[in-house]
């Protein structure tokens, strides 16, 4: 076997050719371009928060990971509220492909330091919330987010139990990184969702309205100074028939009728109606009490007797001696008399021949109501003045 030559085998690879190597000689890639770096300042609570979740023994590496994901992102001073961040962002800072983040929220729920509600579920509108992550009470003591002596003296559901109008406000000053979460806060970019459709409009999902639509063509009639109630009170049964109801709906937004004066009419003419029929009924039943009563005019000179249950109005007249019915509108006018007190109930009720006698006139003074003082004109002064005279004559 001959010894091998290194010297050769050096001085052969001296006479190759040199290949350039990015990175080495006078080519520097990014010597020209400026070096960056987040600038975000963490408050110490959320950098100790980070550092414990790093440090945390009894679960996988993978979740140690997502766990400071989550610790730099909650809120310092609501820890156990909504975690406000997308799934790319979480992923990113655990250095985590999905499926692994996945395994990792996976084990950290098993440990008890993560809790996932269910997907929230709007059956009428038929849509699905955002599903938002929570660190349970074990892990925000872990995490030095709260004071574990004083989570032991308080109630366990103390911190959590947050009203529902303060679970969407603005973030504080020390969210862990505001910018994230700015992006990320849901009244910015999230569609609201539907709340109760009025009482009045709710007949509008027969016709294949959805709530959604519903509270969008409010907005367009009130941007048109109308009222959508009003359009579909006014409107409803050519609307019902209407082959593309919604179309239809939106040119009755867009035309320049005014629909609140006529619901107005429309209601003011039920109220009168109303009102004439409850009249009515009230004089029905004031006629039938007086079935069978008699009444005089102050003047003695026409009997009048309600018979056959108040629908019948017999009237005599003392100077013509005839008996006669009367026709047309009788009641209200009656009714109306006997109030005012031009109508008087007869003392002694008489019979309905024609000869039947009427008051006489002294029972007429009597029941009449005391008379005003008389007044003395001026034509009645002369005739008294004219009287004298001529009784002064001798």
């Amino acid at each position: 076997m001959k010894p091998i030559h290194f010297w050769k085998w050096t001085t052969d690879m001296c006479i190759a050719p040199t290949l350039c190597v990015a990175g080495e000689g006078d080519s520097h890639p990014f010597e020209n371009e400026p070096l960056a770096t987040d600038t975000t300042n963490l408050p110490w609570v959320i950098l100790r928060a980070v550092h414990r979740a790093a440090q945390l023994d009894g679960v996988s590496t993978r979740a140690r990971a997502v766990l400071a994901a989550l610790a730099r992102t909650v809120d310092a001073k609501k820890p156990f509220a909504e975690i406000f961040a997308r799934r790319t962002l979480l992923t990113e800072r655990a250095m985590q492909s999905e499926r692994t983040f996945y395994r990792s929220l996976a084990d950290l729920e098993t440990a008890g330091l993560v809790e996932r509600p269910p997907q929230r579920r709007y059956v009428e509108a038929g849509l699905f919330g955002r599903a938002y992550l929570h660190l349970t009470q074990k892990a925000a003591e872990l995490l030095g987010l709260v004071d574990a002596k004083r989570a032991q003296s308080n109630e366990c559901e103390e911190g959590a139990a947050a009203s529902e109008a303060q679970r969407f406000e603005a973030p504080y000053a020390n969210v862990a990184d505001g910018a994230n979460t700015k992006d990320l806060y849901p009244k910015a970019f999230q569609k609201r969702q539907p709340g109760q459709i009025p009482q009045d409009l709710e007949r509008l999902r027969a016709l294949g309205f959805l709530d959604f639509l519903i509270f969008k063509l409010m907005r367009e009639a009130r941007e048109s100074g109308k009222r959508l109630s009003e359009v579909v009170e006014i409107c409803w049964q050519h609307l019902r028939k209407a082959a593309h109801p919604i179309s239809y709906l939106r040119a009755l937004l867009a035309s320049p009728t005014d629909f609140g004066h006529q619901l107005r009419a429309k209601a003011a003419a039920l109220i009168a109606h109303r009102a004439a029929a409850r009249d009515r009924e009230e004089l029905e039943t004031t006629l039938r009490a007086l079935d069978g009563q008699s009444f005089v005019d102050t003047r003695g000179e026409k009997r009048y007797t309600v018979t056959e249950g108040g629908t019948t109005l017999v009237v005599y007249s003392a100077t013509e001696c005839v008996t006669r019915r009367a026709v047309g509108q009788w009641t209200q006018g009656f009714v109306a008399a006997l109030k005012r007190g031009h109508i008087m109930a007869q003392i002694s009720p008489a019979a309905t021949c024609d000869d039947a006698p009427i008051l006489t006139q002294s029972q007429l003074r009597n029941r009449q109501t005391p008379s005003r003082p008389r007044i003395v004109t001026a034509s009645a002064a002369d005739h008294l003045t004219q009287l004298r005279a001529l009784c002064r004559r001798p």
